[in-house]
């Protein structure tokens, strides 16, 4: 693999219960830029997501992520998922969920050192929950709990950050913090892979995997989205706006 990518898959094909969810697609992921993900939904994002970070071995096809076999690079990458409700049962403080970001380079026995509590107290503040630290998660808003899983992700310090439609639904000042985040990642070379069902923040990626149950079409943001390719994916209509804009005409997607 180049070593100007992360991850480079060949042929690979994915599949869940015998079901396949991804045919066979090749695609190439740039290192230390932000690639986007977008789809309709089934198309295969988040199976995608699942195989770049080991949770999901491709039934067929090669696929290599930071230079090595998914399983070998699994500590090298962060995956943050979407908020979901949190058991009200078994609380957790903001801080202990940031920390487990860590548990990976501690080991089963691990102690948290002072890297490792400072890691999770700059990953709290760089998302502004900070003064959050000791509440549940099930007291906070949609917007706060999604900011304390992203930071959770930064704590780990990954060379691979997966971050699936972290700023769907949620507040104005959660969803900026959450993209200043990303732009500090991609700063310091970190790379970033987002799904997301917002054609502006695709066209705002430097690389653009457009998924149609495999990987239709891949690249810069005006090949992967021309309105020609969108409606091949989506098999919809793409309406043209006087001010030069896109609409799909797709509830899930918001005009671009």
């Amino acid at each position: 693999m180049s070593r100007a990518l992360a991850a480079e898959g060949r042929g690979v094909v994915l599949a869940y219960d015998g079901r396949v969810a991804v045919e066979a697609s090749d695609f190439a992921i740039p290192a230390g830029r932000l690639t986007a993900v977008i789809g309709p939904n089934g198309s295969g994002k988040s199976t995608l997501l699942n195989a770049l970070a080991s949770l999901l071995i491709p039934r067929q096809g090669t696929l290599q992520v930071l230079g090595r076999s998914p399983g070998k690079s699994r500590r090298r990458v962060a995956y943050v998922l979407q908020a979901t409700k949190v058991n009200e049962v078994m609380p957790i403080t903001v801080r202990e969920t940031v920390a487990m970001g860590r548990y990976a380079l501690l080991g089963v026995w691990g102690f948290p050192t002072l890297p490792h509590r400072r890691a999770t107290q700059q990953a709290m503040e760089r998302l502004e929950v900070a003064d959050l630290a000791g509440r549940h998660l099930y007291e906070l808003s949609g917007g706060q709990r999604q900011r304390v899983f992203v930071a959770q992700g930064l704590a780990q310090e990954a060379d691979l950050l997966l971050l699936d439609e972290p700023v769907t639904g949620l507040d104005l000042v959660s969803t900026e913090r959450i993209r200043a985040a990303i732009a500090d990642e991609l700063e310091g070379g970190t790379t970033v892979v987002m799904p997301t069902h917002d054609v502006a923040d695709a066209n705002r990626a430097d690389h653009v995997l457009l998924m149609a149950g495999r990987v239709h079409i891949e690249g810069l943001p005006a090949r992967a989205l021309h309105p020609d390719r969108l409606s091949e994916a989506y098999g919809i209509g793409i309406v043209h706006l006087e001010d030069g804009s896109l609409v799909l005409d797709d509830a899930h997607h918001r005009p671009a």
